[in-house]
């Protein structure tokens, strides 16, 4: 069943000049852009963004990373997208993701871990409403 997922490339990937890499792994995989943007993300989208990890310690660190430089929000499209598109990303630490992974492949450390992606359907739902209001998630 095709589904939608949220991804982006956070500012270390695009400052790394790893948007094409990443886009075109997920595009080989078989998904189609449904949408993309480059972009400078507002402090109160990043807040609301991470609303789920407001109360822990490293909010204000996650939300100083995500808005300090321009990334890319895309959304994808197609079968089994949010778990696919999660499992290509590799774990959140990269020392701890699989060689072929994104992470594994380019990830330097936890704190700047090159991309995000949904974690559920809901999420993808959510997320996409909240980067690209005009697009039905």
């Amino acid at each position: 069943m095709s589904e939608r997922t949220l991804v982006l490339v956070k500012p270390d990937g695009v400052r790394r000049g790893l948007v094409g890499e990443i886009i075109g792994r997920f595009e080989r995989k078989g998904f189609a852009l449904v949408a993309l943007e480059l972009r400078s993300l507002a402090r109160e989208t990043a807040e609301a963004h991470y609303d789920e990890h407001r109360s822990r310690p490293f909010f204000a660190e996650l939300v100083d990373f995500i808005t300090g430089g321009p990334l890319v929000a895309i959304v994808l499209e197609g079968p089994g997208a949010v778990l696919t598109v999660r499992s290509m990303m590799g774990t959140t630490n990269p020392a701890e993701a699989d060689s072929g992974t994104i992470r594994g492949d380019f990830g330097l450390e936890i704190a700047e871990n090159l991309v995000h992606g949904s974690d559920s359907l809901a999420s993808a739902k959510r997320e996409i409403a909240l980067f690209f209001p005009h697009i039905d998630p």
